[in-house]
């Protein structure tokens, strides 16, 4: 039986307005030129169990053929039949694989709740809580750790078509895995987050001049020093941003603010307000209305690129990354409708140490980490290969440096990461043998690993199973 007659309701050919739709909403312009045969958009977790028996099914058939096909990939966010449901106390809150942050934001902002979750309304659950911003970085990050620190349970549909749950009772070794393991075990059908009660908070953006950069770079250094007594765990931040705008022919600075208290300048920010700003959108706010504002800054329909590596925090290789930034700008000032960012977070150790094991490998670390992401955005396929020749140019330079001044990390933000770098290797060796052998648990014959394309895989041989 084919997806189409098992699920004739779900299954949706290039023809059909919900199949155009769906392709049209990719965030990046790549995503969208890749037309599959169908789409399936499950109703019930028991249709996703069907659609991935009959896709296991296939799979078998072509291995034994001596084949490895490319069957399916996974997509979350936009479509959830999973609603946002708050337990009867408050202290957790079930919800849908499918949903966007904004529609977890948006019920729990009403109740006076909050979970740790995306920082950008648009963004889906599923992608951010499994390859996690470092495991999912939320504004509530240095007061409850990582987004998947803060899963209580998963319901997940397995490679052979059975439904399971992990929580720490329940498959503790999955549940473990499913913390920063990405897509690699099955399909995940609803988080169980933790909850607490929450109220609006401040936020918003400081604009400034290009020529602030150093004063920026400054008070960022300062602040993810972390020096005892001065840690805030209402601190969500700072997000510093350095941008160039092709079509403008020029630069500027913005720096996302967050205290997740309705006070206004807290002392923790003070290295940032003595920088003189062109105008600021900070303010008291809601949850949804913090993470609306983000999501505006990341217009959707365009080619998009990130590229990722962690650096330990120091003011000397911040300065150099930010001089490869605008090494990058003379490289690529030719690309149409070309905007390059060069974005610097912190990553605190107290944050890796705050909820549930994970498989991150971050608990060990004692020094403040900075994640340093560059974006790129470009109209035209004719500028790709530049873009990419670019780009890794310019994190292998950084990798270099850092490496020869000691300030190196291993550790890749996933989702950060560009389709040939390889985050799982900076999870530790320990870590990544643990995801491995998860891996052959729970999907022996490896259909997650070889016919689900897309996201990060563990470089396993299948053939041992």
């Amino acid at each position: 039986m084919t997806l189409a007659e098992a699920l004739p309701d779900s299954v949706f050919f290039s023809l059909h307005p919900i199949f155009v739709e769906s392709i049209q909403s990719y965030w990046a312009m790549q995503e969208r030129d890749i037309v599959p045969q169908c789409l399936v958009r499950p109703r019930s977790v028991k249709e996703v169990a069907i659609a991935v028996g009959i896709l296991k099914r296939d799979y078998d058939a072509h291995t034994r053929r001596g084949g490895v096909p490319s069957l399916f990939a996974v997509r979350s966010g936009g479509h959830s039949p999973i609603p946002v449901v708050p337990s009867k106390d408050g202290s957790s809150v079930r919800i849908g694989t499918g949903a966007r942050w904004l529609d977890v934001s948006k019920t729990l902002d009403e109740m006076g709740l909050a979970v740790a979750g995306g920082r950008n309304s648009a963004v889906g659950v599923g992608g951010l809580t499994l390859g996690g911003k470092f495991g999912g970085l939320s504004f509530f990050s240095p007061r409850v750790g990582f987004v998947c620190n803060n899963i209580l349970s998963y319901e997940i549909v397995l490679a052979n078509g059975t439904v399971a749950t992990a929580s720490e009772s329940t498959n503790p070794g999955l549940w473990r895995a499913l913390k920063g393991g990405s897509n690699n075990f099955g399909v995940v059908t609803t988080f169980v987050a933790r909850s607490f009660p929450s109220t609006n908070i401040w936020s918003g953006l400081l604009y400034m001049t290009a020529s602030k950069a150093g004063q920026v770079i400054q008070a960022f250094y300062e602040f993810t020093e972390a020096r005892p007594g001065m840690y805030d765990e209402h601190a969500g931040g700072p997000l510093v941003c350095f941008t160039y705008v092709q079509k403008l022919g020029m630069q500027a600075i913005a720096i996302n603010l967050v205290y997740t208290k309705p006070e206004k300048w807290p002392a923790c920010w003070r290295g940032f307000k003595s920088i003189w700003w062109l105008w600021s959108t900070i303010k008291i706010r809601s949850l949804t209305s913090a993470t609306n504002e983000l999501n505006m800054s990341s217009p959707a329909g365009l080619r998009q690129m990130f590229i990722t590596t962690t650096v330990k925090n120091d003011h000397a290789t911040l300065m150099e990354i930010h001089a490869t930034y605008k090494q990058g700008i003379e490289t690529m000032r030719r690309v149409k409708g070309m905007t390059w960012t060069l974005i610097l977070q912190p990553l605190l150790p107290v944050m890796a140490r705050k909820g549930q094991p994970d498989s991150l490998g971050l608990g060990t670390r004692t020094e403040s980490l900075v994640i340093v992401l560059f974006t790129v955005v470009w109209k035209n396929t004719a500028d790709d290969e530049l873009v990419d020749r670019t780009t890794r140019g310019i994190i292998n330079d950084i990798n270099q440096y850092a490496a020869s001044k000691g300030t190196a990390d291993p550790y890749l933000y996933l989702n950060n990461c560009a389709s040939w770098q390889n985050p799982f290797d900076g999870y530790g060796a320990e870590n990544k043998r643990f995801l491995q052998e998860m891996s052959r648990l729970y999907d022996p014959d490896g259909l997650f690993q070889r016919a689900c394309v897309g996201g990060f895989k563990l470089n396993m041989d299948h053939s041992e199973s």
